[in-house]
């Protein structure tokens, strides 16, 4: 592993400012053994700071996306272009997945996967599902019961991030249905939620592009969340963005202006970008950053408390790609401090190839990191030793 930015050089920086579809029942349900992940992902080509390591937790899990846990360690899996969710355990606790299931097929993208007492919720285009104590039947998965089915049928950022917060609320987003348009239906562009019975459904941030990651921070219990920019507008604006809602009602400035400094030239005419809230950090143009992550565990060193973790999922229309890496946020209250990468190495920047696209990070029990992987079908664990 190449060393980046040494860990006493960061302490020294840091420590100076202090459509419905219906759901198809589980019909095979035999599990699916599978064997130590092998060395066929060139994971040596990830670099990491000194004293940290990858290995593959689990392979061959098409389109792997958003990561949920259950409380029994069960590995809940979603995803954008297959039908299926999947369940992985790590039986023996060595940290490599040994069995994995198929939850449900036959959904139209679920990428959304969160768990609230013992039942998992998944999140289609148009609904919100749930498999009631879903980690005591992972062989035989019951029939899920729809509890919300009223979001726009729209596919264009229609794939959804869910998570439960702090407030016991599933907090769900609904993407702009386009690259750049207005709509009159609030849900669009925003991030909603509802209580864990689909009741009270209501719209609590606006002008939010595609966030497809979100995070309550430790501390404040505030909601952290990605933002991805539009395109069409050049390699290098406008950023991507990392934001905190500090308050319900908020508004991030989509569609009328980008990163907080960006006028949008179809859209801003006339308004002014005070009245909007501007991002925590900018990320870079075309990066996508997706799950996000606020660290709470003790595995890692004390420095990492409290920092964020963004999953970039890497751009696709840039003339020269960006992002294809995890990045670390160090914070001093809700400021940014230190903006750089933690993991890289996805992308080969000579060849411009990439063999892997992060897209979710969850933190384990134990402090290690679970980040998946759409574009190779994986999911990698991160640990540390001194």
């Amino acid at each position: 592993m190449k060393k980046l930015l040494p860990i006493l050089s960061i302490l020294a920086l840091f420590s100076s400012s202090c459509v419905e579809n219906k759901a198809e029942e589980k019909k095979n349900t035999e599990t699916v053994k599978i064997e130590k992940p092998s060395t066929k992902l060139p994971i040596e080509k990830l670099s990491l700071p000194n004293g940290f390591e990858v290995n593959v937790f689990a392979e061959d899990i098409p389109n792997a996306r958003s990561l949920a846990r259950g409380e029994k360690g069960t590995i809940f899996v979603g995803n954008r272009k297959e039908d299926k969710v999947w369940a992985l355990v790590d039986s023996d606790q060595d940290g490599y997945a040994d069995d994995r299931y198929v939850i449900a097929e036959g959904l139209s993208m679920p990428n959304g996967v969160a768990l609230k007492d013992g039942n998992l919720y998944v999140a289609e285009v148009n609904r919100i599902l749930r498999f009631d104590d879903i980690e005591a039947n992972l062989k035989n998965p019951p029939k899920p019961v729809v509890i919300y089915d009223k979001f726009p049928t729209e596919r264009h950022h229609g794939w959804k991030y869910i998570a439960f917060g702090p407030d016991g609320k599933l907090y769900i987003p609904v993407g702009a249905p386009c690259n750049i348009c207005k709509s009159d239906d609030p849900q669009f562009a925003s991030i909603t939620r509802m209580n864990d019975d689909g009741s009270d459904f209501e719209v609590y941030a606006h002008g939010v592009r595609n966030t497809v990651g979100f995070d309550w921070h430790p501390e404040t219990g505030q909601l952290w969340f990605t933002d991805n920019g539009r395109d069409m507008m050049g390699d290098d604006i406008p950023d991507c963005e990392l934001n905190v809602a500090t308050e319900k009602g908020q508004h991030f400035g989509y569609p009328y202006w980008h990163a907080g400094d960006v006028e949008d030239p179809e859209f801003g005419k006339g308004t002014k970008s005070e009245d909007y809230i501007d991002p925590v950090q900018k990320m870079g143009a075309h990066v996508a950053p997706l799950g996000m992550s606020f660290y709470t565990g003790d595995m890692f060193p004390e420095l990492y408390k409290k920092s964020v973790f963004v999953a970039e999922h890497g751009s696709w229309n840039r003339s020269k790609k960006s992002g294809y890496k995890v990045s670390l946020v160090l914070l001093d209250g809700n400021k940014s401090e230190i903006f750089q990468p933690f993991i890289e190495g996805w992308l080969n920047e000579e060849t411009q190839k990439q063999w892997g696209r992060p897209v979710d990070v969850l933190e384990q029990p134990d402090g290690s990191l679970l980040i998946s992987d759409d574009f190779a079908g994986a999911i990698y664990r991160v640990t540390y030793k001194k």
